[in-house]
């Protein structure tokens, strides 16, 4: 039985600046699993985004595509899939405001045109844009999240698809979308239910949007000091920066490490 279950946002959380992960903040994920707390990562990214992260860090435990699809001990528990009628009507819908979509799972993502604000959303999140080819996708694989690369209005989607998709704006070029009732918090519930985790006091780090659900929901929520202002406000503590030892000083707080 674990001791504790400690969740990690990754971008400017678990991450530096450059997308990578600290050699410190590698070794305390590895003192934690020592220290018998279960390290999880909890990201809107996709697995396989991450397959470094993940094996520089030690964990094979994820809440991924903002608790769409979740993986324990390397195995999936759950996931929450996209339906294919809403996703064409969605891109269709996206393209005729000159707007492009981009299609993920698991394995893989496809986007169907390339404009400025695709280059600039890609090249802000530090990944390489993904291969055109988004209807063959979608006819033959399941889509569990979605992106769209967009400057704004974001009531324009929002409004459109409030009874079937969820929004998290997370960069100023691009919205996360997943189920609707999908999040970071769902996705930990789903977790604990079906890896039998209840009962173990759990802490998370973030810093972004998209973990507030993940922050409200958690015995001890952790904001680096680099946080979101409103973010900031679910906090129990405020860690220093995540490029100023943020993580392990977070950690050591709670006598984690």
């Amino acid at each position: 039985m674990y001791k504790g279950i400690a969740f990690f946002d990754l971008d400017h959380t678990l991450y530096n600046e450059q997308t990578r992960v600290d050699p410190e903040v590698a070794d305390a994920m590895h003192q934690l699993k020592r220290n018998n707390i279960l390290p999880v990562i909890s990201t809107g990214r996709n697995l396989f985004e991450i397959p470094n992260t993940m094996r520089q860090t030690g964990i094979d435990t994820v809440v991924s595509a903002n608790g769409s699809y979740v993986i324990f001990e390397g195995q999936p528990v759950y996931k929450a899939l996209l339906d294919k009628q809403v996703v064409k009507d969605f891109v269709e819908f996206a393209k005729s405001n000159h707007e492009a979509t981009t299609v993920m799972n698991s394995t893989g993502a496809r986007i169907n045109f390339i404009n400025d604000i695709v280059r600039g959303n890609y090249n802000f999140i530090n990944s390489r844009m993904p291969n055109l080819g988004v209807d063959d996708f979608i006819e033959k694989q399941e889509v569990v999240m979605m992106l769209i690369n967009t400057k704004g209005p974001d009531e324009k989607y929002i409004d459109r698809y409030k009874d079937t998709l969820t929004f998290f704006r997370n960069t100023p070029f691009s919205m996360d979308i997943v189920h609707s009732g999908s999040s970071k918090k769902k996705g930990i519930q789903e977790l604990i239910a079906n890896a039998k985790l209840q009962g173990i006091p759990t802490y998370a780090f973030g810093d972004g949007n998209n973990d507030i659900p993940m922050l409200d929901f958690v015995d001890h929520p952790v904001v680096m000091e680099n946080g979101l202002p409103q973010v900031k406000e679910y906090a129990e503590f405020i860690t220093t920066k995540n490029i100023d030892h943020g993580i392990v000083n977070g950690l050591k707080h709670f006598n984690l490490l």
